[in-house]
């Protein structure tokens, strides 16, 4: 069995296998429990990724070798945002001022209120250009962090931990705050969590997910232009 194990560790087709049966593990469970937020399908796939790692000692390099491919996937998926928010162009159109103001509202709170509590606690430059972008979607996340001297790898875990942080308690949170506008929830969710509240934003109203969309494209852009800025007055 380890010759075996050892001869199939390093098929890429193993470890792209294993992703996309994990994914549908947990969408499975999703929707066993009636699509709850806290089973959330991409939490439990990573739970489940993550366990399979350890006790088969796999590196992650080995293992991205052969997830590269869903890694590569998530270009196009997020151009493929754009066909639900040109179906909504007419109504973006209409509330286009309240989406700027809340845009910038939201992408300055994200960064300022990151770095803020960072700095407050002692982080130090590498931490807080690591953490400044966390809120916009990980290619451009990364690539700010990386323009600002930041850790690519510890900018793309806060990046996972805001937009899975973000998908779990969107609904709840909005439901609480009787937040009824579909426009609204979706822009908030796709502002501050990116393509994980997307994704939650879509499972639950497809004019939630389409303002999620565009917060999401539009936060990435804002992000770029405000974090440097934001992070400059710390250090």
């Amino acid at each position: 069995m380890t010759e075996i194990w050892s001869y199939l560790s390093h098929d890429p087709l193993l470890w792209l296998t294993a992703t996309l049966a994990a994914y549908l593990i947990g969408l499975a469970l999703f929707r066993a429990v009636g699509q709850r937020p806290l089973a959330n399908p991409s939490l439990i796939a990573m739970v489940l990724l993550a366990v399979l790692l350890y006790l088969t000692g796999t590196d992650f390099a080995t293992y991205f070798e052969g997830a590269q491919f869903v890694h590569f996937l998530l270009g196009p998926a997020t151009v493929c945002l754009a066909l639900p928010l040109y179906d909504n162009l007419a109504r973006v159109r209409r509330a286009a001022l309240p989406l700027l103001a809340a845009l910038l509202v939201g992408s300055t709170v994200a960064i300022l209120g990151t770095v803020a509590i960072a700095w407050a606690m002692g982080a130090g430059p590498v931490i807080l250009a690591s953490a400044a972008p966390k809120s916009a979607t990980a290619a451009v996340a990364i690539g700010v962090s990386e323009g600002l001297g930041g850790s690519p790898t510890m900018t793309a875990m806060m990046v996972m931990m805001a937009g899975l942080s973000g998908a779990l308690v969107v609904t709840p949170l909005m439901n609480a705050l009787r937040i009824r506008d579909w426009r609204a929830r979706g822009f908030a969710v796709g502002v501050a969590a990116h393509g994980f509240g997307t994704a939650r934003a879509f499972q639950v109203n497809p004019t939630a997910g389409a303002f999620a969309g565009l917060g999401m494209g539009l936060n990435a852009m804002m992000t770029a232009i405000l974090a440097p800025i934001i992070l400059h007055w710390f250090l």
